[in-house]
């Protein structure tokens, strides 16, 4: 090296020493998890949930914080991290960057729909950055989450939470890769064990369950995970779906008639 190249370069590393490191991503997700952990009130037994978001919102410098973490995670960084990391990543930021769309209004919205106009809804609001690009929240769920060969997960249908009572439980805890399998299976039988979700009716001969079925029944019925059609995914939670073992076993045979609920749209707020 010429003496010229090494005044250049004892010139330039004080400029670099002097340049922001950007601290490691955060795999523990501990501001989210903090603010679960205070402001998520478990009700029906532990099988449902509503969010205290005057609460929450008290604490929005702390979940600002965390969202600009998501935000601030190349492309290429995630890219080197693990399945679970990265479906963990993708389901607390799905839910935390909700709770944020919700907040912007809140308190003067009664539901997420609320938000969305004649030309878009809600989920196809852009309004925050991931990954390197300007997402929605239907980018997350449905270009990444659900895109074929990339997770090949259905119980993410139990995992992300569109801030509805409707909706399966908001968890009181983040998701984290190293727990993740136990945390998506218990995730399903809480949602499968609501009864306001999903229930049998043994005098009717019905099985009523939450229009989630309906919406992503094909998501269930590609052998991934386990799961190769709707009526196997039943006959697998056939012990949260009912109480006794005849109506247990009329549901893993299939003696019954299907029926979709309605969904309820409001707000899964404590006040409500």
């Amino acid at each position: 090296m010429q003496r010229r190249d090494l005044i250049k370069l004892a010139l330039a590393l004080p400029l670099l020493a002097a340049l922001p490191v950007r601290a490691a991503f955060d795999h523990s997700h501990a501001q989210w998890n903090a603010l679960l952990v205070k402001h998520v009130r478990l009700i029906a037994g532990g099988n449902a949930s509503q969010l205290d978001y005057a609460g929450i919102k008290a604490e929005r410098a702390t979940l600002d914080a965390y969202l600009a973490h998501l935000s601030a995670v190349p492309a290429a960084e995630y890219g080197r991290w693990s399945r679970e990391q990265k479906l963990a990543f993708l389901i607390n930021a799905y839910n935390a960057f909700t709770v944020a769309l919700i907040l912007g209004a809140y308190p003067g919205l009664k539901s997420i729909k609320d938000l969305g106009g004649f030309l878009q809804s809600p989920w196809k609001k852009k309004f925050f950055r991931l990954l390197g690009a300007e997402r929605s929240l239907d980018d997350i769920e449905h270009e990444v989450i659900r895109a074929p060969g990339m997770f090949d997960e259905p119980r993410i249908h139990a995992a992300v939470v569109c801030a509805s009572i409707g909706c399966p439980m908001l968890r009181n805890e983040a998701f984290l890769a190293e727990r993740l399998e136990n945390q998506l299976e218990d995730g399903m039988r809480r949602f499968m064990s609501d009864r306001s979700r999903n229930r049998f009716a043994p005098a009717r001969g019905r099985l009523e369950v939450s229009k989630i079925f309906d919406w992503y029944g094909e998501d269930f019925g590609k052998s991934h995970r386990g799961f190769d059609s709707l009526t196997g995914t039943f006959a697998r939670y056939a012990a949260q779906l009912a109480d006794t073992a005849d109506d247990q076993a009329r549901i893993r045979h299939g003696d019954y008639r299907l029926v979709f609920l309605d969904y309820d749209w409001r707000l899964n707020d404590t006040t409500g």
